[in-house]
C-alpha cells in the first residue's frame, strides 16, 4: 500500500518558545488533512515542548551526534533526541555536510546510530551548482547517497520494520536551497528516478519502491503543486516555508490534490 505523502518542516536555526503557536497551528490543521504526514524537526530547545504539545504531527530533530556519550561539548547523541520525545532525525543536510565538514562516512554513522535508537531518518542528499553545470549530478548524488546508507540491511529494519517505515530520502539540490531556485520538473523527475533505481537495487523489489523520496529546494505553495506531482516525488522538505502554518499547509494541501489526481 503507497504511502502518504510527507512534508517535513525544518525550522533549521529559528524558534524560540513563541513560535510553538505556529506549531500548533500546524498541528490543528494537520488533523483536517490526514491523507498527508505532516511532520517538524525543530531547533533542540524546542522539541520537547512541540512534542509535548503535538497530537497529530511527527516531531523530529535537525541531526544528532554518532556517539552513545562522551566528551563532546555541545553535541546531542541519538538516544538524548529520542528521549526529548523526537521520532526522527535529519540527517546529512548539505549545510551541515558544508558548514560542519560532514563526510559521507559521518553521515552514515549518525544514520546507524539514529537507526539503533529506534528513531527514522531522512537523508538527504544533492549536489552543488558547479558539479550540476560540469554533467555529473546524477552520478554524484547516486554515489553519496550509496555512501551514506548503511551497508547493514539489519541495521536499516531493526529486526522487524520494513526500510520503508525507517528511510526516507530527500534530495536537495545544493544550489536550490534558501536561494529561491527551484529544480525544473524535468530535472527533479531525472533524479528521483534515479534515487529510485538505487534504492531498489540496494533493497529489492519490495521494500526499494517503497521508500520515499522528498523534494527540497526552495519549496512554497505556489510551486508546491507542479513538483509534488512529479513521478518519485513523495513529499517535501521545506524550509523558510514551514516557519508559518498557513504557508507549511498550503504545501501539505498540495500534497493531498497531487495525490488524489
Amino acid at each position: 500500500m503507497p504511502q502518504r505523502p510527507y512534508i517535513v518542516g525544518n525550522w533549521k536555526m529559528h524558534g524560540t518558545r513563541a513560535m510553538l503557536s505556529e506549531a500548533r497551528a500546524i498541528d490543528r490543521a494537520a488533523q483536517r488533512h490526514m491523507k498527508v504526514e505532516v511532520a517538524l524537526a525543530p531547533p533542540y530547545t524546542l522539541i520537547h515542548p512541540v512534542h509535548r504539545e503535538a497530537e497529530q504531527i511527527g516531531v523530529g530533530a535537525q541531526d544528532c551526534h554518532h556517539e552513545d556519550g562522551g566528551a563532546h561539548t555541545g553535541d546531542i547523541s541519538a538516544a538524548m533526541v529520542a528521549d526529548a520525545g523526537a521520532k526522527f532525525v535529519i540527517l546529512g543536510h548539505s549545510e551541515r555536510r558544508q558548514n560542519h565538514a560532514e563526510s559521507d562516512e559521518i553521515v552514515r554513522a549518525k544514520a546507524e546510530a539514529a537507526l539503533s535508537a529506534g528513531l527514522r531518518i531522512i537523508l538527504c542528499c544533492g549536489e552543488s551548482e558547479e558539479t550540476r553545470a560540469a554533467g555529473d549530478a546524477v552520478a554524484f548524488v547516486k554515489e553519496q547517497l550509496k555512501a551514506s546508507l548503511p551497508a547493514d540491511h539489519a541495521v536499516l529494519t531493526n529486526g522487524s520494520a520494513n526500510a520503508s517505515e525507517r528511510v526516507t530520502i530527500a534530495y536537495e539540490p545544493i544550489w536550490a536551497i534558501g536561494t529561491g531556485n527551484t529544480a525544473t520538473v524535468e530535472d527533479i523527475a531525472e533524479m528521483h528516478g534515479e534515487i529510485r533505481a538505487l534504492l531498489i537495487e540496494l533493497f529489492g523489489e519490495e521494500e526499494g519502491p517503497e521508500i520515499r523520496i522528498l523534494y527540497g529546494g526552495s519549496v512554497k505553495p505556489e510551486n508546491a503543486s507542479q513538483i509534488l506531482s512529479t513521478a518519485e516525488v513523495g513529499g517535501a522538505l521545506v524550509g523558510g516555508a514551514s516557519l508559518t502554518a498557513d504557508s507549511l499547509m498550503g504545501i501539505a494541501l498540495a500534497a493531498a490534490e497531487a495525490d488524489e489526481a
